[in-house]
């Protein structure tokens, strides 16, 4: 034991010390005559009397237990708390009997390790609250850009001009939208269902008015996808659902638009359909304009596809095959 680098007991089986190593004697101010032939509960002023310490040895002494990383604190005059990390172990050898037990206990001081973490952890909420803030202040500011864009709107005369300024008033709402849901969050990944709900609420409240008749709805199973990937997919439902209330319901046609999300593993589907007038009956086709464009740029960015049905209406699925993703 003299050569051991680490703090070390050899203790017998009445827990009463037979040899100590150097590094034990000095880490803790110990002189060899005194703790000598001592139990370890009456070592030092008292601060090794923990009762479930003196369990665990009297159980591994016995070999019904054994003692791997068992974290105490001891509180030392003049050194403050120390967090130590126990092992022991019972040694066994030829023609030794129940009393001749031996018993040899490694002591780690983990103080510093402890307080690192502390600290890291403290770092760590401390960041999260500024991330909160942070993205608090970035939807808020949104908001205020989507405003502006809607002023400008009304002021417009050209209808191109006041389409184009809707437009991206409904693509920065819905990156507000996301940037509160991630304000809310302890996070960051977000639940989807909620996302898309308060999402489809803000696009219900700022486009579809009393008189079109025309629902917005949200279904599907619960998911939660990684922050960037809820953008895409936010953006991508902003611009199908901007779609189907442009070319689905012509001459006040009623009708309904449904946003449904499913998930089966690392697969998922994201659809956006209606029950409207559908590409061949008078409406625009889904694959025509920046939306559109906007939509695949995205799909393919998720590593995604795009497929386009109906009859009646029109549906748009984005499709993931997280196989596929990762045998790529």
């Amino acid at each position: 034991m003299a050569s051991s680098a680490a703090p070390l007991l050899l203790m017998d089986a009445d827990r009463r010390v037979l040899a100590a190593s150097p590094s034990f004697l000095g880490a803790f101010a110990l002189a060899p005559e005194v703790i000598l032939g001592r139990r370890i509960e009456a070592l030092g002023d008292g601060e090794w009397d923990i009762p479930q310490l003196r369990t665990l040895l009297n159980a591994t002494l016995a070999g019904d237990a054994k003692i791997d990383a068992y974290e105490v604190e001891i509180a030392r005059p003049g050194h403050g708390v120390q967090r130590l990390s126990l092992n022991a172990h019972r040694l066994d050898y030829a023609g030794a009997g129940p009393a001749d037990g031996r018993l040899l206990l490694t002591v780690c001081d983990v103080t510093d390790a402890h307080t690192r973490e502390h600290l890291r952890e403290v770092l760590a909420r401390d960041n999260a609250l500024l991330l909160k803030e942070v993205r608090h202040r970035v939807a808020n500011n949104l908001q205020i850009i989507a405003s502006v864009l809607m002023q400008n709107a009304r002021r417009v005369s050209s209808l191109e001009a006041r389409g184009h300024l809707h437009n991206a008033h409904h693509r920065v709402i819905a990156v507000a939208e996301l940037e509160r849901q991630l304000a809310v969050s302890s996070f960051d990944e977000v639940e989807l269902q909620t996302y898309f709900g308060k999402l489809c609420d803000t696009l219900r409240a700022s486009m579809i008015s009393p008189a079109q008749h025309v629902t917005l709805k949200v279904c599907g199973s619960p998911g939660f996808v990684a922050a960037n990937v809820s953008i895409s997919l936010g953006l991508i439902v902003t611009e199908l659902v901007i779609n189907a209330l442009k070319h689905a319901f012509p001459d006040g046609r009623r009708g309904a638009i449904v946003v449904e999300y499913r998930s089966a593993g690392s697969d998922w589907t994201l659809s956006v359909a209606d029950d409207g007038v559908g590409m061949h009956s008078g409406g625009a086709s889904p694959q025509a304009g920046l939306g559109a464009t906007i939509v695949e740029a995205l799909a393919r960015q998720l590593g995604a596809r795009v497929e386009i049905s109906g009859t009646p209406g029109c549906k748009v699925s984005i499709l993931y095959d997280g196989s596929l993703r990762a045998a790529a």
